[in-house]
């Protein structure tokens, strides 16, 4: 019988989904067909890998049931990250924030990459969900554009959360490890205050000839305590265009050092994760 207390490895970003679960409005990508907990969690075991994090998808807003129910179902091997509606009164979004911490969610998600408006960081709402965030100990995570992020990351990193980053930090392509956004990440890193996902390289621009070494030398050198790995399984608006397989060679090849992997496969998301 397998160990579910034992972790061999933590993919730290991945996405369930159902085709007829209902969409929020003003999204820019939708599911392609359904992805259950249990066919993710077989892919992981498939590949050695014990635990995983899911991430809600953007497209359901802040309905989270399918994001609770597979929690509830797999409470060993899975955490999850939750979309939070900001405006809801504050008594009961610190009660709904407790009893989601009791079922496994670690984090709230910001995902605000290709927004139309840029939601208000500054608003009275935000600044609350921030404060709960970091007094229930709730990471924020974060996927923005690059240029749009010192919009974003500098109120974060004031209220006295803990920031993590999707992708790389999502660099643009353009302008790779000399990025402002990324120069900025690196910084954080060697404080302490961001942690960062080794994840979706696609993202960055690989399909495109841009090489990820770059951005993992970087930050590695900056701090390779607050990096994890993630495969964004099964890669939104990428589908079939490559392996699970190849989402842990991308990443365990880049870093030379076996004692900074393991750090980043095992060690670090135990601790960002709470697993």
């Amino acid at each position: 019988m397998q160990d579910k207390s034992k972790v061999t490895g933590i993919d730290c970003h991945a996405h369930i989904m159902a085709l007829d679960f209902p969409l929020a409005s003003d999204i820019h990508s939708r599911p392609a067909r359904d992805v259950s907990a249990k066919e993710y969690l077989d892919v992981l075991h498939s590949h050695g890998i014990s635990h995983g994090v899911l991430t809600a998808p953007s497209f359901y807003g802040a309905n989270n049931t399918l994001l609770f129910d597979a929690l509830h179902n797999f409470p060993d091997q899975l955490r999850g990250t939750a979309i939070i509606d900001p405006t809801t009164e504050i008594i009961t979004l610190e009660r709904q924030l407790h009893l989601m911490q009791e079922i496994g969610i670690v984090g709230i998600r910001l995902n605000w990459n290709k927004k139309k408006v840029l939601p208000d960081i500054n608003s009275a709402q935000y600044k609350k969900l921030l404060a709960l965030a970091r007094d229930l100990d709730l990471h924020i995570e974060l996927f923005i554009e690059d240029h749009l992020q010192e919009q974003v990351v500098p109120q974060i990193l004031a209220s006295g959360a803990t920031l993590v980053l999707d992708h790389f930090g999502n660099p643009d392509p353009k302008a790779g490890i000399n990025s402002a956004s990324f120069q900025n990440t690196l910084r954080a890193l060697e404080t302490g205050q961001v942690w960062v996902k080794l994840s979706a390289p696609y993202r960055v621009g690989s399909l495109n000839g841009v090489s990820i070494q770059p951005y993992v030398d970087a930050l590695v050198a900056a701090n390779p305590k607050q990096l994890v790995w993630a495969s964004d399984w099964p890669w939104l608006s990428y589908e079939n265009q490559f392996t699970y397989a190849d989402c842990l060679t991308w990443i365990e090849s880049a870093v030379d050092d076996s004692a900074i992997w393991e750090d980043i496969f095992i060690h670090n998301p135990k601790t960002l994760f709470h697993f």
